[in-house]
């Protein structure tokens, strides 16, 4: 096995160190430690990066894996998988301008965005993970 397989099993363990670092942030902000809720959604910022790089190396060496013909599996996997990557590629400019705007301290637009996209994000990262477990372990040709 070369390191390209290894590949989809480090994307599951970045998505779950996102998600764990998302909850972690949001828990810090709601206790109002603001240095707290910064380093965590920094760091969960910079894991998803990493996330995306490996993925994308991934995808560029590996081609697509297709699910089996496994009624009802298929079809709820694709609905998954669906509305992940839908809700991910909406994400990216989102995590972009909710990072930015905490950044600059415009903390009134960086909440209201925020409470947007923070539940996406966790969506994204869980159902990242998801997919990962039925794609290479659940339903493993």
């Amino acid at each position: 096995m070369n390191w390209i397989d290894q590949l989809p099993t480090v994307n599951a363990c970045l998505n779950s160190t996102s998600f764990v670092l998302l909850l972690l942030g949001y828990v810090q902000i709601r206790k109002r430690n603001i240095n707290a809720h910064r380093a965590f959604m920094g760091s969960a910022f910079a894991v998803s990066c990493l996330f995306l790089v490996s993925y994308l190396t991934y995808h560029f060496y590996a081609g697509s894996t297709r699910f089996p013909d496994i009624y009802p599996w298929r079809t709820i996997y694709l609905v998954i998988l669906l509305t992940h990557t839908v809700l991910a590629a909406v994400l990216a400019p989102m995590a972009l301008i909710t990072l930015s705007r905490g950044l600059s301290k415009r903390f009134d637009q960086h909440r209201r965005i925020a409470r947007i996209t923070l539940p996406i994000w966790l969506y994204v990262s869980l159902t990242g993970v998801l997919i990962y477990l039925m794609l290479y372990h659940w339903f493993a040709a």
